[in-house]
C-alpha cells in the first residue's frame, strides 16, 4: 500500500519549555499529494463564514470554516453551537492517515480557510468543555505557510513555528491548560491557507 507521508518526516522534540506537549512533524505528505488535498477540500468541503460571540455581540467572520465528524455532533465553538456534517472522503483519508502517523484516534475535525495573511487568529485555548481532557489535537496546513505562536498563560513565554505547506503540528497533555496559540495576521502572505484540526468530542453526541 502506497503512503502519502514523506518519508523523511518525523516529529521533533517537545517545542514547548514546560507544561505541555507540542510536536512539529513538517510536511508529512509529500508536496503533490498535499498539492491535490488543497484543492480538493477547497471544492468538496461546505464552507461558510464563521459565526462567533464576542463580548456578547454575534458576528461574522471572513474566514470560512467547515465542521465533519463521526455522527451529528453538536459542538458550541465562540459562544456558536455547531452540527457536524458527515466525512467527505479527503478528509476521511488525511483523518487515518494522521492517526497512524501520531497514535491517537479523532473523531471529528474544524476546518478553517484563510483567504490571505490579513485573516488570522488571536490568542486562545481549544478548552471547550466537549473537547477529551487533555487528548491531542491534530493541526494539518495545506497552502500558504503561515507562522503560529504559543504564548505561557502565567509567565507570558512565547515560541514560534512555521507550518508548511502539507505538515503536521501534535497538541498534546496539558497544553490547552497553560498556553495559548495564535495564527497572527500578516502583509506577506497573499495566498489561502487551510488549517485542520483533528479533535475528540465527548459527550456532544445528537441522535437527532
Amino acid at each position: 500500500m502506497m503512503t502519502l507521508f514523506d518519508d523523511s518526516a518525523a516529529p521533533q522534540r517537545n517545542l514547548l519549555p514546560q507544561d505541555g506537549m507540542v510536536q512539529y512533524y513538517g510536511a508529512v505528505f509529500k508536496h503533490d499529494e498535499a498539492n491535490l488535498y488543497y484543492q480538493q477540500l477547497l471544492e468538496q468541503l461546505a464552507w461558510e463564514h464563521d459565526q462567533a460571540v464576542i463580548f456578547g455581540k454575534h458576528i461574522s467572520t471572513k474566514r470560512k470554516v467547515a465542521w465533519y465528524g463521526d455522527q451529528t455532533f453538536e459542538y458550541t465553538y465562540s459562544g456558536i453551537l455547531k452540527r457536524a456534517l458527515p466525512w467527505v472522503a479527503p478528509l476521511q483519508s488525511i483523518k487515518q492517515q494522521i492517526e497512524e502517523l501520531c497514535g491517537a484516534r479523532f473523531n471529528s475535525c474544524l476546518c478553517n480557510l484563510y483567504h490571505d495573511g490579513s485573516e488570522g487568529m488571536a490568542w486562545h485555548s481549544d478548552g471547550e468543555k466537549d473537547l477529551k481532557k487533555h487528548g491531542a489535537i491534530a493541526s494539518v496546513t495545506f497552502g500558504a505557510q503561515r507562522k503560529f505562536g504559543f504564548k505561557h498563560k502565567l509567565n507570558k513565554k512565547t515560541v514560534y513555528v512555521e507550518l508548511e505547506h502539507g505538515s503536521l503540528l501534535i497538541m498534546r497533555d496539558q497544553t490547552q491548560d497553560h498556553w495559548l496559540h495564535r495564527l497572527p495576521p500578516t502583509t506577506k502572505v497573499t495566498t489561502p491557507r487551510i488549517n485542520l484540526t483533528f479533535r475528540t468530542i465527548e459527550g456532544s453526541e445528537s441522535s437527532r
